[in-house]
């Protein structure tokens, strides 16, 4: 996103309305007296704090890209007594959306003495009446020991639902604050719920907690379950290393989540240590040629014997063939080919045709990383992250997010989150600390200026360039 798109992202967060109940915390508005303060609605987090950016917003007189603060205010828009709440959790699973909804009944009962507590069963779906699925009232000792496993308490659906008849939901059980968990699609969701109840002139709060494995929403540093996701993926990979290294010439490929953001696979393979190749879908790369992947891979079992391959799920699809009439999910994304199967079907190919020895293993433990319970540090982020959506909720904000950004909880509006899927910068220092970590080469292109849309090489190994490959380096892992 450009710094032009940037500015003109509105980034303040709606409100119901004034705020006159006095909050039940009894905090503090003194600095320095050891009590944490209020917040208002005028302390900001900026985007981009670095010196260039600020002097930049001073000589264009433009004022810097800001996140409101999250915490708890000294008034609130709701009477703690007669709240009501809803939660739901919709889209695919995640690490810590038990946790999540811990900390969100907890934070209700506990601190603004909310007492009436609603989950909504299966995702959106448990909002239409059709479906005929029963709520389940939420309480602290329902939910005490939740969090110390995987999955939803609630359970979980894909797919839109009918805004107006989730309003009309709202409505009939008095509902005034409701919270989703998901990713962008229940996001999405949100902010159509939230338009439809600002039509009917209703006073409901809505606000998210988002949840995306792939930790891709933008202006959001981490997303829970991101660290618990590649922590376990990297338990899978350390085995998957030692069958490689189990082999002549073996070969270990590893898929991982990431549909259009390669953040687990990047993370992933900082934290072994031991990947020697990762393929994301920022990236383009050729199978073929001198330069190709399939010809490094062959390189590196020649020098060291064995080779392990992490491969984001949406990795790669400009290498199969595009048909108009795609397939989605219920949730309308892009059902990708299995590009973990591909690389190991043409790999194998390639090599046999060369008569060149080698083993190769494919691993997807997708399902079971995504069903994990969440880590102790993914715990805590997850209980923060609920306590300032309660905060924010009950002080009436409403068609937020709330976030992380620069070591601060933020709130942001929905629409400013969804608006672009955040991805890896190739030239951050995210990349190229995974590039000194895997010795992989830069690039992977026998021609690097060619299109997205390029075509991938002849299948074979035989350069028909002479050109050296500046970018290349031995792994000796």
């Amino acid at each position: 996103m450009t710094q032009e798109e940037l500015n003109t992202l509105d980034f303040n967060v709606k409100s119901l309305g004034n705020c006159r109940v006095p909050s039940p915390l009894h905090l503090s508005k003194v600095v320095g007296d050891e009590v944490y303060d209020y917040v208002t609605d005028t302390v900001r987090i900026l985007y981009d704090g670095s010196t260039n950016a600020l002097s930049d917003y001073k000589q264009t007189n433009i004022p810097p890209i800001s996140f409101e603060k999250a915490g708890p205010h000294e008034f609130l828009y709701f009477e703690p007594s007669k709240t009501k709440v809803a939660i739901v959790t919709a889209g695919g699973l995640c690490p810590g959306l038990n946790n999540v909804i811990r900390g969100l009944v907890m934070q209700l009962f506990r601190r603004y003495n909310v007492k009436n507590v609603i989950g909504i069963m299966f995702g959106l779906r448990g909002f239409i009446s059709k479906y005929n699925l029963p709520y389940v009232e939420l309480t602290p000792d329902i939910v005490d020991r939740i969090h110390l496993l995987g999955g939803s308490f609630l359970s979980s659906s894909r797919g839109p639902q009918p805004s107006e008849e989730i309003v009309d939901l709202l409505q009939r059980e008095n509902i005034n604050i409701l919270f989703c968990i998901g990713g962008d699609g229940t996001l999405r969701a949100a902010q159509d719920i939230s338009d439809e109840i600002e039509r009917r002139g209703l006073k409901i709060a809505v606000g998210c907690v988002p949840k995306t494995i792939d930790n891709d929403i933008s202006f959001i540093d981490k997303s829970f379950g991101f660290e618990t996701a590649f922590s376990e993926a990297s338990k899978i990979c350390i085995n998957a290393h030692n069958e490689a290294k189990g082999a002549y010439n073996g070969i270990a490929i590893v898929k991982l989540m990431g549909r259009d953001s390669g953040f687990i696979a990047a993370n992933t393979t900082l934290s072994t240590g031991d990947v020697n190749f990762v393929l994301v879908p920022e990236m383009k790369f050729d199978l073929y040629g001198e330069k190709g992947l399939i010809n490094q891979i062959k390189q590196r079992l020649i020098s060291r014997k064995h080779a392990l391959i992490i491969v984001a799920e949406g990795a790669g699809q400009f290498l199969f063939e595009h048909d108009e009439n795609v397939e989605r999910d219920d949730s309308g994304n892009v059902k990708y080919k299995d590009i973990g199967i591909y690389l190991k079907d043409k790999i194998s190919e390639q090599f046999n045709k060369e008569d060149f020895p080698h083993s190769i293993k494919y691993i997807d433990p997708s399902y079971i990383i995504r069903s994990a319970p969440a880590n102790s540090n993914d715990s805590k982020f997850c209980n923060q992250l609920a306590q300032h959506a309660v905060h924010a909720a009950m002080a009436g904000k409403t068609a937020f997010v709330v976030g992380h950004w620069n070591g601060n909880f933020t709130i942001l509006p929905i629409r400013a989150a969804v608006k672009e899927r955040k991805k890896i910068n190739l030239e951050s220092e995210l990349w190229w600390s995974v590039l000194e970590s895997t010795s992989q080469p830069n690039r992977m292109l026998n021609d690097p200026n060619e299109s997205a849309e390029y075509k991938i090489a002849s299948p074979t190994l035989k350069s028909t360039s002479t050109a050296k490959n500046e970018d290349k380096g031995e792994n000796i892992k």
